[in-house]
């Protein structure tokens, strides 16, 4: 079943070789400790992947019939639906995590730049507010905020911590021994994370603050962030969890951002004790202050309506990947763009639509299949789809269906495009080209392959073919017979549009008439030309 993908019926495993040699243990198991004699197995296949199996048995000798087995199949079939939908389920709900993660970390910021706005040099609120965003968002236990003055740490901040803990920390100016976490911050002036503090050597030292930690508040992982200012060091945040479990690169960011937030409250500060010890000389400095924290207010007003777009923005956001999720499971990619930016379900239904038909296959293709190997077959395949599929979204063409090396393009429709008749025929002209290199190598192995192309212009009916969980967008009409009767014309190498598709570009590239041929549902034959190439080329 695993080497052929497809259901396999043992009608008595005690008849089968497998068995009676004692190789296969599962057999073997099967018969011994279930019971089983007759055994039936279906893959549960997505997109030729196996990804399971249903394995069903009977303890006497009894086949299961053609009905059963198709059953079967149909509910490996649901099983790999369901399966599929979970799996877009969750993609969904991650991306909605994500979101609210990045919203949640948005206002955490403005409520510190509020609070920036607002401290009139007050620091202490700051402090606590940064550290209490950082220990929250970060998902941390608690954390300690120090500034960094004459070669030492004193805590400014603290939220959050064990009471055993806090009582021993004091908040008393210390320094600390060059190995240890904050000796190492230091002398880097860079970020300091230890994993695991039990196996670090902070602690293996002997280390008195890094025992305290572990022994007074369970720390196991911790995160040091420097703040600094033009380089120089001017105090670190510290975060810590009570597993060990590190922290993310996102969140190490998100600290340095509240450490650089700290440093501009200083730098705050420093500015506004100047300016207030030199308001009785520098009135006119003042009311520059002034102007300043007006516009400093504006910009928190302008940041809360951000704040409020944003979140609409979120919601809608979410919204639109819900739906667009849904519409490009079975539509053409220009068809559910086309649906989710204009909000118009109703796109889907049928309608009368004048387009540009453009059907094009590969000559010699089925006698390729028949002498090749099956890779080789495939190989063939992607590269002829993967060579075609560029140049259809380079010229707003949609893929109406392709089936094999049989592709049908249309344009002007669902996205209306400017003389669809000439962006079909230099779509045509491109893939000739980028065709007749794939088809030349194969040609050189030995296999006669090459390539046509029919092009129609006339109203088609527009619109969703199918069933509940497979739909198609499709044309239905004339036109795309004629596209199709024109390309299966054509002998290799050669563009065969109509008259009117002619019309629409002689003045552009040069043709020529190869006959009349007799169309299905035309009373009198069509003269078709084929396209040379463009005009002074």
């Amino acid at each position: 079943m695993v080497a052929t993908k497809t259901p396999m019926h043992v009608r008595d495993v005690m008849a089968e070789e497998a068995f009676l040699a004692r190789r296969d243990s599962g057999a073997v198991a099967a018969v011994e400790l279930g019971g089983a004699r007759t055994v039936l197995s279906v893959p549960l296949l997505n997109k030729g992947e196996m990804t399971g199996a249903f394995f069903l048995c009977r303890q006497q000798v009894q086949s299961f019939t053609d009905k059963q087995i198709k059953l079967v199949q149909n509910f490996a079939t649901q099983a790999v639906i369901a399966t599929e939908n979970a799996r877009l389920l969750n993609e969904l709900r991650e991306r909605t995590a994500d979101l609210t993660d990045a919203l949640e970390q948005q206002k955490a910021i403005s409520g510190v730049l509020q609070l920036l706005n607002d401290s009139s040099g007050k620091l202490e609120p700051i402090f606590q507010a940064i550290l209490e965003n950082a220990v929250n968002i970060c998902h941390a236990n608690f954390g300690n905020m120090f500034l960094y003055e004459d070669g030492a740490f004193r805590g400014v901040a603290m939220f959050n911590a064990p009471e055993a803990y806090t009582r021993a920390r004091m908040r008393v100016p210390f320094s600390r021994p060059p190995d240890s976490g904050l000796g190492r911050l230091v002398a880097t002036k860079d970020v300091v994370q230890i994993v695991d503090l039990l196996v670090d050597e902070t602690y293996l030292k002997g280390d008195p603050f890094a025992i305290a930690g572990v022994e007074l508040a369970g720390i196991r992982t911790l995160l040091a962030v420097p703040m600094l200012k033009e380089d120089h060091l001017v105090g670190c945040i510290i975060i810590y969890r009570q597993e060990p479990r590190p922290f993310s690169e996102k969140q190490i960011q998100l600290v340095k951002n509240f450490a650089s937030q700290v440093v501009i409250g200083l730098e705050n500060a420093r500015l506004l004790n100047e300016l207030r010890d030199r308001t009785s000389e520098l009135e006119r400095s003042y009311a520059i202050v002034q102007r300043q924290a007006s516009q400093l207010d504006v910009q928190a007003q302008e940041l809360g309506k951000l704040n409020q777009r944003l979140e609409e923005r979120v919601a809608e956001q979410v919204a639109e990947i819900e739906r667009m999720g849904r519409l490009r499971r079975f539509l053409p990619p220009q068809v559910a763009d086309l649906i989710v930016t204009s909000g118009m379900e109703k796109q889907l239904e049928s309608h009368r639509r004048e387009i540009t038909a453009l059907f094009c296959d590969l000559r010699g293709f089925t006698g390729f299949t028949e002498s090749a190997d099956a890779e080789d077959v495939m190989a063939l395949l992607r590269d002829y789809h993967a060579a075609i599929g560029e140049i259809i979204v380079k010229y707003s063409g949609t893929l109406e269906r392709y089936a094999g090396d049989g592709v049908m393009v249309v344009f002007n429709d669902p996205v209306q495009v400017e003389n669809p008749e000439l962006q079909a025929v230099l779509m045509a002209l491109e893939m000739r080209d980028a065709i007749g290199a794939l088809t030349e190598k194969r040609r050189r192995l030995g296999h006669d392959i090459s390539f046509g192309i029919g092009i129609e212009h006339g109203f088609a009916t527009m619109g969703t073919i199918g069933f509940e969980g497979r739909f198609d967008y499709a044309a239905i009409g004339t036109v795309s017979n004629v596209a199709s009767r024109l390309c299966d014309e054509a002998t290799p190498g050669q563009i065969l549009v109509s008259p009117r598709v002619l019309m629409a570009v002689e003045d552009i590239v040069n043709v020529e008439q190869v006959g009349e041929f007799a169309i299905k549902g035309i009373r009198r034959p069509m003269v078709a030309y084929n396209v040379l190439a463009k005009s002074g080329m």
